[in-house]
């Protein structure tokens, strides 16, 4: 049967699912803020996957704090062809495990009004699990062409912070694709199941920057103490840094039948070097 893929969300992840499945074959629906509710309405009637990449709202609303599910709630249900919706969420949900490790078994603890909406949101998302197989995403941090330490030091704004021991997974862009596009073509029966998208080797975030500057020949910017730097660190900066949990991706790899492209930072560093070498 033919795949019409409908993907809400055209950023940094979306638009690279979308861009493959269309490659691929697949039909592909992109949706954003600018599509008109009845283009949307339209696709969804025909569609047999749906992607969803949108974060939840700040505040909730009357329809709940996923944007989408708000404003589409009856129209995902009563898609009469569709065989699996999926949802870029976030480990984040996981809250602080003071460096401990999780799995795709361990129960969510979100420590953050964010993570909290975030877990509610994978719940509205399970409930379709009811009629299709339904697949919850939980990634580590995204890097990948144009989103690299290796951007951050061209610009003059990357910051070595040291706080050892404070290690985090991490995901190749690509990687976020080939696990999307694996789930996709799985035959599945309806229900649910939870997918950790992070690479194999969790690392501190002053040694990835370390590595970058080493690929480019630079110096690292100056190491700053996690004390001193947390001074004048965004809210959100303090929340992330706040947070201490390795994430383990194996039985997701199982699971859909594939190993990562780029397993760790240093892997996935010298891809996008040098593939920015060629182009």
């Amino acid at each position: 049967m033919q795949v019409r893929l409908v993907v809400f969300g055209l950023g940094y992840c979306g638009a690279a699912v979308a861009a493959s499945a269309a490659a691929a074959g697949l039909s592909v629906q992109g949706i954003t803020r600018a599509t008109e509710a009845a283009t949307t309405r339209a696709a969804l009637a025909q569609a047999t996957h749906i992607l969803s990449t949108v974060p939840p709202l700040e505040t909730h609303n009357e329809g709940g704090p996923d944007p989408v599910l708000s404003r589409y709630s009856t129209d995902p249900i009563s898609a009469p062809a569709l065989r699996w919706a999926g949802y870029l969420s976030t480990t984040g949900v996981y809250g602080d495990r003071g460096g401990d490790w999780v799995d795709e078994a361990t129960v969510p603890t979100p420590h953050t009004a964010r993570a909290v909406r975030r877990v509610e949101t994978e719940a509205e998302w399970s409930r379709l699990g009811d009629r299709c197989a339904v697949d919850l995403f939980r990634l580590g941090g995204i890097y990948g062409p144009g989103r690299s330490a290796f951007d951050e030091l061209r610009a003059g704004r990357a910051r070595r912070v040291i706080k050892p021991g404070h290690a985090f997974g991490r995901i190749h862009r690509d990687d976020v694709v080939q696990a999307v596009l694996a789930a996709i073509h799985q035959p599945r029966s309806a229900g649910g199941r939870v997918l950790h998208l992070v690479d194999d080797e969790p690392a501190e975030s002053a040694t990835v920057t370390e590595e970058a500057a080493r690929l480019l020949g630079i110096p690292p910017p100056p190491a700053i103490p996690y004390d001193i730097a947390l001074t004048t660190m965004s809210p959100m900066a303090r929340r992330f840094w706040a947070e201490n949990r390795k994430v383990s991706s194996r039985a997701t790899r199982t699971a859909l039948g594939i190993t990562w492209l780029y397993p760790n930072y240093r892997e996935g560093l010298r891809a996008i070097l040098a593939a920015a070498s060629i182009a």
